[in-house]
């Protein structure tokens, strides 16, 4: 999928985001917007929407099962960047899934 700068890719611009980040989180760059997570995520309606079992959501998104299984059950809440991430899922899992892919080490 090419996005952006020409001649670059979904991988390039994830990386570029990150160092941006870090340049924000350490006081070298004042951000540009700032969007704060949702104080709460329903893990469990999203996890349905794409009718998922816990393991087989945990397995494609790179969380653990028994995390899942905590956030759903409340004993734990997911942190501000795993609810970004979740929102994402909710609305764009193929664009998750795209990234995961791509960045996925290649068998030898």
């Amino acid at each position: 999928m090419k996005k952006g700068i020409p001649g670059s890719d979904i991988g390039d611009e994830l990386i570029a985001s990150l160092q941006e980040g870090m340049e924000i989180l350490t006081g070298r760059k004042a951000p540009a917007r700032f969007y704060p997570a949702p104080a709460k995520v329903d893990v469990r309606a999203i996890r349905d929407q794409l009718g998922l079992s816990q393991a087989a959501f945990a397995r494609r998104f790179g969380f653990s099962a028994a995390t899942v299984r905590e956030w759903e059950q409340g004993r734990r809440q997911p942190e501000a960047a795993a609810r970004v991430l979740l929102l994402i899922i909710a609305s764009k899992p193929e664009v998750v899934d795209e990234v995961l892919a791509a960045n996925m080490p290649q068998a030898a």
